[in-house]
C-alpha cells in the first residue's frame, strides 16, 4: 500500500544516529545519505528523515505513530533499548503486551530527536 514513509529532522545527525540504531536493532542496514535525507531500505520498505526543503522546522504530527515490526518480543524491546539509548524519549506505558485475546500485541512506544511517535510492535502468529 505504502511506497515509503519519510519524516522531517531538525537534527539530522541526531536522527540519524536515534534511527540507526533502532532499525539495525530490527536488521537494517545503516542508512544511507542522499544530500540532506538518509533512507533505510529494508524487507521491502523504505524510510527516510529529511530537513524539510521548505526551510521550516520540522514538526511531530499530533496524532500520527510510526510502527515498525519486530520478529520477536525480545527483538521488540532491543530495539526499544538502543533508540533509547540514542536519543530517544520514553513515552506512554512501558513495553509490553497489550490488548486481549482477540488481539495481543507487544508494544513499545518513545519519541525519536524531532518529536515523532514511534511504536516498535511485535504481533504473535495467530493459533491454529
Amino acid at each position: 500500500m505504502f511506497s515509503h514513509v519519510m519524516l522531517g529532522a531538525n537534527d539530522l545527525d541526531a536522527s540519524v544516529k536515534f534511527y540507526n540504531a533502532l532499525l539495525g536493532t530490527l536488521g537494517a542496514k545503516p542508512g544511507v545519505q542522499d544530500r540532506h535525507r538518509y533512507f533505510w531500505r529494508h524487507a521491502g520498505s523504505t524510510f527516510s528523515v529529511t530537513l524539510p526543503i521548505n526551510g521550516e522546522p520540522a514538526t511531530a504530527a499530533n496524532g500520527f505513530t510510526l510502527g515498525f515490526a519486530a520478529d520477536s518480543t525480545e527483538q521488540a524491546l532491543q530495539a526499544y533499548e538502543a533508540a533509547l539509548a540514542a536519543g530517544g524519549t520514553a513515552i506512554e506505558d512501558a513495553p509490553g503486551w497489550r490488548g486481549d485475546e482477540r488481539m495481543k500485541l507487544y508494544l513499545a512506544y518513545l519519541r525519536d530527536p524531532a518529536g515523532n511517535k514511534v511504536c516498535v510492535m511485535h504481533r504473535p502468529p495467530k493459533a491454529a
